[in-house]
């Protein structure tokens, strides 16, 4: 199983929200470059990372923390966060980025998403609030079903989908196994748990599971998940 540590950019500074709601950020490093270095020191394969200010904006706002963290760390880095046109994709890719997450987009023009696919190394983030996808920086619920969603892209050539619940994200009460399952089931894909990673609870949960990845993000940041020993279990596993 990959795990994938997170860094969310809100204002240039590495932050973890609770439930996705702004106005509860916690800062946790004024560089956020130093975090991925650090996770790479870790041994992460992968960083996580998204463009807070971006998701909500539709257009990239943390462009030099971006670029600090590709120049400074060698690691493999997935962004997402207010990713709508092929510009922006081709933007990314050209600074270095090795694979971008289309959200919001993907629920409101699948095509473009298909398309994009076709070109370009993409992941679909599927963040969903009682099941239903959340759009525009969780901002908004539509009347679609998460697996509904996951199924359109299960032909599409995408790399991988993000699935978040986004109740539990920055709670750390527990990843959402069963959802996650759920989305794993409706694409065939590679599925990757996002929301409530607390402890090495969840990842042995989450290994027994057979879901291929998860992010890590709070349970890093205050303590709860040794990140070392987590890349021990997963990788043996």
């Amino acid at each position: 199983m990959t795990i994938l540590p997170a860094i969310d950019l809100k204002d240039g500074k590495a932050v973890r929200l609770s439930k996705g709601l702004m106005d509860s950020a916690k800062i946790y490093s004024d560089e956020p470059w130093q975090v991925a270095k650090r996770f790479e020191e870790l041994g992460s394969q992968w960083v996580h990372l998204v463009d807070l200010n971006g998701a909500f904006a539709g257009k990239p706002e943390n462009l030099d923390e971006i670029k600090k963290i590709r120049e400074n760390c060698s690691i493999k880095l997935e962004l997402g966060g207010g990713i709508r046109d092929e510009e922006t994709i081709k933007m990314y890719l050209d600074l270095g980025i090795d694979r971008v997450i289309l959200g919001s987009i993907a629920v409101k023009d699948p095509q473009f998403v298909r398309d994009m696919a076709k070109k370009y190394p993409i992941v679909v983030g599927i963040d969903a609030i009682d099941g239903m996808v959340a759009v525009e920086g969780w901002g908004e619920v539509s009347d679609m079903k998460a697996t509904d969603l996951a199924r359109e892209f299960a032909d599409a050539g995408v790399e991988a989908i993000i699935c978040t619940d986004v109740g539990r994200d920055g709670m750390m009460t527990g990843v959402n196994v069963e959802f996650t399952l759920d989305i794993q089931k409706a694409c065939g894909l590679e599925t990757i748990a996002s929301g409530g990673l607390k402890d090495m609870g969840d990842i042995h949960a989450l290994i027994d599971a057979k879901i291929d990845g998860t992010i890590v993000g709070k349970a890093f940041y205050e303590g709860t998940l040794d990140l070392e020993e987590a890349f021990e279990v997963s990788n043996a596993k």
